[in-house]
Formats: C-alpha cells, sequence, structure tokens
C-alpha cells in the first residue's frame, strides 16, 4: 500500500481544524450526540486523547461550562496538580483576565512536610493553595490524592473551590475520589472511570479559554 499518496498536506495552521473535522464526522458516524453547551470542552478532550468515550464519561455539573467562563473573566487563578498540566494551559489569554497558574508540586517545602507528615505532595500542594486569597479553579488531571484533598479541606471549612476539573488517571482511588468531587455542591467537570491526565485537564482549561 501506498501510504506516503495518504498523507494529508496541510499547513501547520490547518492541522487543528482538520482534526477537529475528523472529530465531527466520526460522532456523526457513531450517532453521539453532545449537549452544545459542553461541545467545545468534549471536543478538545477528545481531540487531545483520540478517545472518543469523552464524549459520554465527561459528566458536567448544572451550567459548569458558564460558571468556569465566568470565573476565568473575573481573573479566577487556576492551580493544578502538575507543572505538565499547568505548563499546557494557555497563560497568555489567561493573564488577559487577570488570572495566574500555580502548581506547588515540586516545591521544597511541600516535599518535606509530605515527607514529614507521611501524606502525599499532592495533598500538601491542595493544602498550600488554600492560602491563596482570591477564587480558585483547580484542575486535576494526575493525582487523586489532590482531589480527596480538596473534599476533606471543603468539608473541614478549609478551602472553597470555585470550580474543579476532576480527570486524574490511574488506578488507586482513582475513581472514588471523583465521586466524592459529584457529591458536593461545588460547581465541576469530572471524567468517570480511570481515563483522564494531565494532559486532559490542560485541554478543558484551554477549551474554555479559547470560547472566551
Amino acid at each position: 500500500m501506498d501510504y506516503l499518496n495518504m498523507i494529508e498536506r496541510l499547513l501547520p495552521k490547518d492541522i487543528e481544524k482538520r482534526s477537529f473535522q475528523i472529530i465531527e464526522e466520526e460522532l456523526i458516524k457513531q450517532n453521539i450526540v453532545i449537549p452544545e453547551e459542553n461541545s467545545a470542552v468534549i471536543k478538545r478532550a477528545i481531540h487531545t486523547s483520540a478517545d472518543f468515550d469523552y464524549a459520554s464519561t465527561l459528566k458536567f455539573s448544572d451550567s459548569a461550562v458558564e460558571k468556569l467562563k465566568d470565573l476565568i473573566r473575573s481573573g479566577a487563578d487556576i492551580v493544578t496538580d502538575t507543572n505538565m498540566a499547568m505548563a499546557g494551559i494557555n497563560k497568555r489569554v489567561l493573564s488577559g483576565f487577570g488570572g495566574a497558574t500555580h502548581c506547588f508540586m515540586a516545591d521544597e517545602d511541600v516535599a518535606k512536610e509530605a515527607e514529614e507528615r507521611g501524606l502525599t505532595r499532592a495533598y500538601v500542594s491542595m493544602e498550600k493553595a488554600a492560602e491563596i486569597d482570591k477564587p480558585l479553579i483547580f484542575a486535576i488531571g494526575n493525582a487523586p490524592t489532590a482531589l480527596v484533598a480538596l473534599y476533606e479541606l471543603y468539608k473541614e471549612n478549609r478551602i472553597h473551590p470555585a470550580f474543579i476539573i476532576g480527570v486524574p488517571v490511574g488506578f488507586v482511588n482513582v475513581e472514588v475520589s471523583k465521586k466524592l468531587i459529584m457529591e458536593t455542591d461545588i460547581p465541576y467537570i469530572v471524567n468517570e472511570g480511570r481515563k483522564g491526565g494531565s494532559n486532559v485537564a490542560a485541554a478543558i482549561c484551554n477549551a474554555v479559554l479559547y470560547q472566551i
């Protein structure tokens, strides 16, 4: 088979556009209908992962995308659980609204305290984020213990997340940690099941940033 002739010759600026065309074509082929208000988020999650399961497993609280847009417009910051997720977020667009990104996972004081207390760095990172005095969007793509921390700190009235993107990937405590977040009254976008990742967390943020 002549695979070389199957290559689509596209300009760099047209590759993403073509990718989303393919996604839309595949959704139609699979008879998948997604709510318009969540469409951009779901399609960008699929775009970053090539996984169409996100069309059914991504769960949204009431008016989640609109609430996330409003938070970004008002200058909310985004806290991630990995430097990879933070690197993937479009900080130029976010800063245009007065927001910034934070990740405390690599901080020496976080590592030291986590070791002394027998906790994960993700847990202590969430405690450190609670010290930021402004509305916070949490984009969690790797550590389920970050979601557990947010749940426990919220119940203890020690942190008040404005929004939680809960898409950690893995096997240990991943599914139950997501269910905890969906039991709160915190606005959320959560992916049910084991799938997720830092790239998906960043993609969800960017989907909303690009919309506004």
